[in-house]
């Protein structure tokens, strides 16, 4: 929008020509939505606290959250909105992926929101039934796969392992069914890694930060083909997005951090898992999301070992699932699990960017 109304003057001011790189744009969206959370945060929290929309904590979680109870939650409706505002400043809208990725961002926001907005109404943790949330979480997954299969090109249905330069695999019409399973399950093994104050915020921000040097070489035919990775047109774009996303989330991490003054709520975990996994597959990175993301990965699988070992052998593997949570029963303060979980997330996204040069 905003490139738009400035192109008619390029040729009349040519420093104006300094909008067009992706990375002074992206840099200016990343202060973009870090301004707009800070500066209205305040007011939207102080405002959620009038509408007494407050956080129901788990009865059978740590006793030290309990004090937490009522404290402002659906914080995830302002870094949507900061990033969105953001992309239609600082963003090409006229590019495909663009789109696509703000769509499913919103798609997987409302999900969140019918989430949250029932725990409230219902002043408990329950929210959406399990089954309902996956069928909303299916049928938006399903939508923005099959959008991105029909709109690309040879390359979308390519598998791409890490450490390795050349597809290893044309997965043809699989491709789909795979796509749909990984936005499900990175949107949700997000969500599971949302339970301390600030760990899913910072976490989110190294995320993205990777995400946004990935986006951008993929974008670019002279550094992807350098470094023997799959050369996407229009991908680059994406580093405006995943710079605004860091960006809002530096900004909600503000009033995020210990002692929190706002929650994310599922209306921001929901949608930030789901985003991240539709860029990866639209820069062919299925498999490296895995390793960037490797913390929220480790987080659902503790999930996973929990339910089914008590299911199967009636015991409990972890003293209480996510694992973020074991390790506060454990005696870690959840100050220093937060800082060692955001450690290791960085360790996962150094190995990730490691592979471009190990292949």
């Amino acid at each position: 929008m905003f490139l738009e109304l400035i192109y008619p003057f390029f040729k009349y001011f040519t420093p104006l020509y300094v909008f067009v790189y992706i990375t002074f744009r992206g840099a200016f969206a990343a202060v973009t939505t870090l301004l707009i959370c800070y500066i209205f945060g305040g007011k939207i929290i102080e405002l959620i606290r009038k509408l007494k929309i407050g956080q129901s904590i788990r009865e059978d979680g740590p006793q030290t959250h309990l004090q937490k109870s009522g404290t402002p939650t659906m914080g995830g409706i302002f870094i949507i909105l900061s990033v969105v505002i953001a992309m239609l400043f600082w963003g090409d809208l006229h590019n495909r992926a663009v789109w696509i990725t703000i769509c499913a961002f919103i798609a997987f926001g409302a999900i969140g929101f019918a989430d949250d907005f029932l725990k409230i109404s219902k002043h408990n943790s329950a929210g959406l039934p399990a089954w309902a949330k996956l069928v909303f979480q299916f049928a938006a997954a399903t939508a923005v796969v099959l959008v991105i299969y029909f709109t690309g090109d040879e390359n979308t249905t390519l598998l791409y392992v890490p450490f390795f330069k050349n597809p290893v695999l044309d997965m043809g019409w699989v491709w789909i069914p795979f796509a749909i399973l990984l936005v499900v399950g990175e949107s949700n093994a997000v969500n599971f890694s949302d339970g301390l104050d600030g760990l899913l915020a910072g976490l989110l921000i190294i995320v993205f930060l990777t995400l946004a040097v990935l986006t951008y070489i993929t974008g670019r035919i002279d550094y992807s083909e350098y470094l023997g990775i799959p050369y996407i047109p229009g991908a680059g774009e994406l580093t405006v997005f995943c710079l605004a996303a860091a960006g809002a989330c530096v900004g909600f991490l503000w009033y995020n951090a210990h002692p929190a003054e706002v929650f994310m709520g599922d209306v921001g975990s929901l949608s930030l898992g789901g985003v991240i996994a539709v860029i990866s597959l639209i820069t062919k990175k299925e498999l490296l999301i895995l390793i960037i993301g490797g913390l929220f990965i480790i987080e659902i699988a503790s999930v996973v070992i929990q339910v089914v070992s008590f299911k199967l052998r009636g015991k409990r593997v972890f003293k209480m699932a996510p694992i973020h949570h074991h390790y506060e029963l454990s005696g870690w303060p959840e100050v220093k699990t937060v800082i060692r979980f955001w450690i290791i997330g960085g360790l996962f996204a150094i190995i990730a960017l490691s592979t471009l040069k190990i292949q």
